[in-house]
């Protein structure tokens, strides 16, 4: 989840890609190059531990847009993948 706010925060598109589960993923990802983000706030979490094989995080992504501040509040699903974290998707509240 960390290294995906990261990928997020530095425009690494082709790290978020790669770290999509193949059965959601988009064909392609579009960043605003406006949108900057400055913190992530973990809420809570689910499963995910070393023996575990889905996951699920809460989390406050906090960010800047046009002078503006905001929050996307969500809670995402992560499945592991040849022994990798993929995100699988997330439901925003």
């Amino acid at each position: 989840m960390r290294s995906r706010y990261s990928a997020f925060a530095v425009g690494d598109v082709a790290y978020l890609l790669r770290t999509w589960d193949p059965s959601t993923r988009p064909r392609t990802l579009t960043l605003d190059p406006d949108q900057s983000w400055q913190r992530l706030e973990i809420v809570d979490t689910d499963a995910g531990g070393l023996l575990h094989t889905e996951g699920t995080v809460e989390f406050r992504a906090h960010y800047r847009q046009g002078g503006r501040r905001g929050v996307l509040h969500e809670r995402s699903r992560f499945r592991r993948e040849a022994g990798q974290w993929v995100y699988l998707d997330g439901v925003h509240s």
